[in-house]
C-alpha cells in the first residue's frame, strides 16, 4: 500500500502554536491509504485502523437462482445494480425484515449475478463495511473515490443503539455533506429494524421533539436517506419447502420426495421457525448425513 506525501518540514520554530495545531490536526485525520490495486480482486473487506482494503479471494454466498421466496426483492435489486454498474443513476438499499429471510444472502448473490459475463474492467466491486466502522465511511469513501471502479459497499445487520450517535455520520454520508456520495459508490444495508433505531431511542427523540411532526420525521430520517426498501417477511410452510427442494436438487441429494418433506417440516419444528436461514441449516444437515459434500 502507498502512503499520500507526508505534510513538508514546517518552517516554523519548533513549539510555535500553529505547528502544535497542524501536529495535532495530523493525528487526528492520518493521511488516507490508497490500495494501489482494486482491480485485483471483486470483494474486498475495509479495515479502519490501517485506512486499507483487504482483497476477499471467494465470497461466501450461493447463487442468486437457488434464492426461493424472495424473487420480487431480487428483481428489483439487480435491476439497482446493473444500472450502476453501467454507469446509470442507481439508489442506495435498505433490506429490512425477520432474521434469516435472506437479506445479506440476496446482496452477496446479486453482486454476482450483476458482474455475470461482464468484462473484467465492467465488474462491481463488493466491499464490506462492519457495523462497529460506519464512522469511518467518510474515509472509505475518499479511498473509493479516487478509483475508477465501482462498487457496492455492504453493511450487515446495520442499526443503532442507545446513545450511540455514528447514525449522523451515516445520514450525512448518504445524502448530505458537501462532497456527498461519490458517484461510483452505492450503499447496501441489511436490519433487522424498518427505521434502524432501537424503538427507546425513537422514544428519546419523540421526548425531545417540540411537535409531534418533529420527532415522526426524525424517526424515518434516516432510513429515508436509502432510496429503496425492501421488506423480507416470514415465509409459509409452502415457500419454505420450495427452498428446501431447490437445494437439494441443486446439490443432487438423493432422497425421497415424501421423505425429504417430512424431514424438513420436523427440522423447522425443532427449531420454532421457518426461514431461508433454517431450510439452508437442514440441507446442510442433510447433506454430511448423506456424505455429499456442497461447492458453490
Amino acid at each position: 500500500m502507498k502512503k499520500e506525501p507526508k505534510r513538508q518540514p514546517s518552517t516554523m520554530p519548533p513549539g510555535h502554536p500553529a505547528e502544535r495545531m497542524a501536529d495535532a490536526l495530523d493525528r487526528m485525520a492520518p493521511p488516507v491509504v490508497v490500495d494501489p490495486d482494486l482491480w485485483r480482486t471483486d470483494a474486498f473487506v475495509w479495515h479502519p485502523e490501517s485506512q486499507g482494503l483487504s482483497p476477499v479471494a471467494r465470497v461466501n454466498r450461493v447463487p442468486l437462482k437457488l434464492l426461493r421466496g424472495v424473487e420480487n426483492q431480487a428483481r428489483i435489486l439487480l435491476a439497482n445494480t446493473q444500472h450502476h454498474a453501467d454507469g446509470l443513476p442507481a439508489n442506495n438499499a435498505l433490506l429490512w425484515g425477520a432474521r434469516g429471510t435472506g437479506k445479506s444472502s440476496l446482496i452477496k448473490a446479486v453482486h454476482a449475478a450483476a458482474n455475470g459475463k461482464r468484462p473484467a474492467k465492467k465488474c462491481l466491486a463488493l466491499v464490506e463495511i462492519h457495523r462497529e466502522d460506519v464512522p469511518t465511511l467518510p474515509q472509505l469513501l475518499a479511498v473509493l473515490r479516487t478509483s475508477e471502479r465501482r462498487f457496492v459497499l455492504f453493511c450487515d445487520d446495520l442499526t443503532f443503539e442507545g446513545q450511540d450517535a455514528s447514525y449522523k455520520a451515516l445520514k450525512t454520508v448518504l445524502e448530505g455533506g458537501i462532497e456527498g456520495r461519490p458517484n461510483n459508490v452505492i450503499l447496501y444495508a441489511t436490519s433487522n429494524r424498518r427505521h434502524l433505531m432501537a424503538r427507546d431511542m425513537i422514544e428519546n427523540e419523540r421526548a425531545a421533539a417540540i411537535h409531534d411532526t418533529e420527532a415522526i420525521e426524525e424517526k424515518v430520517s434516516l432510513s429515508d436517506r436509502f432510496g429503496l426498501w425492501l421488506g423480507f417477511h416470514h415465509i409459509d410452510q409452502a415457500t419454505y419447502l420450495d427452498i428446501v427442494a431447490g437445494y437439494a436438487a441443486a446439490f443432487k441429494l438423493r432422497i425421497d420426495g415424501t421423505k425429504l418433506r417430512a424431514r424438513a417440516i420436523e427440522w423447522a419444528a425443532t427449531r420454532g421457525d421457518r426461514s431461508g436461514r433454517v431450510a439452508w441449516q437442514f440441507v446442510q444437515d442433510l447433506a454430511g448425513e448423506l456424505g455429499k459434500r456442497i461447492d458453490l
